[in-house]
């Protein structure tokens, strides 16, 4: 697996601890791990826990992780994470003003995980009704959704 791959996967696992609401420390710490990767020449593939370590940003737990992704392709926090928080929901992170926080209140108040849903919801006017999002920001849900009906 690639220095890009990992990467990737390790800001998808920073999104979806966000949308989980787990502590900023740990975000950070997966995010700091895939800055670090993209800035690094060394191929991870070829280095063993104790050489990814030495890399700035990973530390015991995230090398480990890395170990596991390079040797089984896989990764089973990952599994573990995206069975407990749709990962649908990433996708509404590219709407504007839609940040983690609101989409796991929308998801957890609502009930829904996809973007039809979303957009009928902005549509019949609930999102709305959360604490938090007014009809401002329900406006814009709708209008980015309208602009680029893939989102």
């Amino acid at each position: 697996m690639d220095n890009d791959n990992i990467a990737r996967i390790l800001l998808r696992i920073a999104r979806l601890l966000e949308i989980k609401g787990e502590n900023n420390f740990k975000i950070s710490a997966y995010e700091r791990a895939a800055d670090s990767i993209r800035n690094t020449a060394e191929k991870l593939e070829e280095m063993d826990q104790q050489t990814l370590q030495t890399i700035p940003g990973i530390g015991e737990a995230i090398a480990k992780k890395i170990c596991e992704l390079n040797q089984t392709g896989a990764l089973t926090f990952l599994q573990k994470l995206e069975s407990e928080v749709p990962p649908a929901l990433l996708d509404w992170l590219e709407l504007p003003g839609v940040g983690p926080r609101t989409t796991a209140l929308i998801w957890r108040t609502l009930g829904i995980t996809t973007l039809p849903e979303l957009y009928t919801a902005a549509q019949e006017g609930k999102l709305h009704t959360l604490p938090g999002i007014g009809e401002k920001l329900e406006s814009k849900i709708l209008q980015a959704m309208e602009q680029n009906p893939s989102s």
